[in-house]
């Protein structure tokens, strides 16, 4: 995700859902093309770009996919990744080459670790660990998928809401994502439809298929759970994406791969705020199969300056300020 102080530059018109070609996951598909390269610090190295979005630095989630990717080329294919922690920075430009440096630290009989970075211009722009194991037999318990919600076809998609609504933000929020992003009890684009409570849901599903590649799959667990996970914090203080003067940074962000995951078919990232203070806050997520099966935890500290409080400049610029 992007921060930015100034909204971006109007004139794309109003969003329609049947006006140009039909949304694709193309953007997902493209932040993940990785090239390999030689490395100048490590092991292995991979080059990627980041997908174009409407603010002023590139969306981290393209940040942790990439990474995701660079860590799964490196290990055996007996292997799973399980969990992937991540800090962003510095601020990435869009459609900029980043390299990624994989290291090696460690291959066990059970599990392998690597450390990610990130380099653009040659600075450090991201840190990221991830962790594998091999696949072995357990215990098996998971906390249960909410119940009582609403059925995703039955919800308004985000150009549903954003119909009326001018400008780069509202296609990009609408179409340009990758991904079909349906919420409960509302969505907080431009103002906060629904209760300002501290919990929503979001129903998630690519535009279009997905390759038949578990390591896409599992990248793009990874690349879209990064869009939402701090709304449920401006959900409660009555906060939303256009609200003029509130910007948004992520800081760390980490991901728990319990189960393989299928992105084709709709997932439930059910999420909760868990505290703010000191123009930070935290908030986890749970996301589920359609079929209730829990297939990731998420966890994510952001940064967050309301509206009205003096926006000064912050290394940590990877997330959002969603401005129509």
């Amino acid at each position: 995700m992007t921060t930015a102080t100034d909204p971006p530059a109007q004139g794309l018109g109003s969003v329609s859902a049947g006006s140009g070609p039909a949304p694709t996951a193309a953007t997902f598909l493209a932040a993940t093309e990785l090239i390999p390269t030689e490395p100048s610090h490590f092991d292995q190295a991979f080059l990627a770009t980041t997908q174009p979005c409407p603010w002023p630095k590139a969306y981290g989630g393209d940040m942790v996919a990439q990474a995701t990717i660079a860590a799964l080329r490196s290990v055996a294919a007996d292997r799973d990744l399980h969990s992937m922690h991540s800090y962003f920075l510095r601020p990435v430009e869009i459609a900029q080459p980043i390299r990624y440096e994989v290291e090696l630290l460690r291959d066990g009989r059970s599990f392998s670790t690597r450390q990610i970075r990130a380099y653009q211009d040659e600075k450090v722009v991201y840190i990221g660990l991830a962790s594998f194991q091999v696949p072995e037999p357990g215990l098996d318990h998971t906390t249960p998928m909410p119940t009582g919600l609403p059925d995703p076809e039955s919800l308004p998609s985000s150009a549903d809401t954003l119909t009326a609504v001018p400008g780069p933000a509202a296609r990009y929020w609408s179409f340009g994502r990758s991904f079909d992003q349906r919420h409960v009890p509302g969505p907080l684009y431009t103002e906060v439809t629904g209760e300002r409570v501290g919990t929503q849901a979001v129903w998630l599903r690519p535009f279009s298929p997905l390759p038949d590649d578990q390591d896409v799959h599992t990248a793009a667990l990874a690349y879209v759970c990064d869009y939402t996970i701090l709304e449920p914090l401006l959900r409660v203080h009555g906060l939303a994406w256009a609200d003029a003067g509130l910007v948004t940074a992520s800081l760390d962000h980490v991901v728990w791969f319990h189960r393989p995951a299928r992105m084709d078919d709709w997932v439930l990232y059910s999420q909760q705020a868990v505290s703010a203070q000191q123009a930070r806050g935290l908030a986890i997520g749970h996301l589920y199969s359609r079929s209730g099966e829990l297939l990731a935890t998420v966890g994510q500290e952001g940064m967050i300056r309301g509206p009205g409080a003096a926006a000064t400049s912050s290394n940590h610029t990877t997330s959002e300020s969603h401005r129509p």
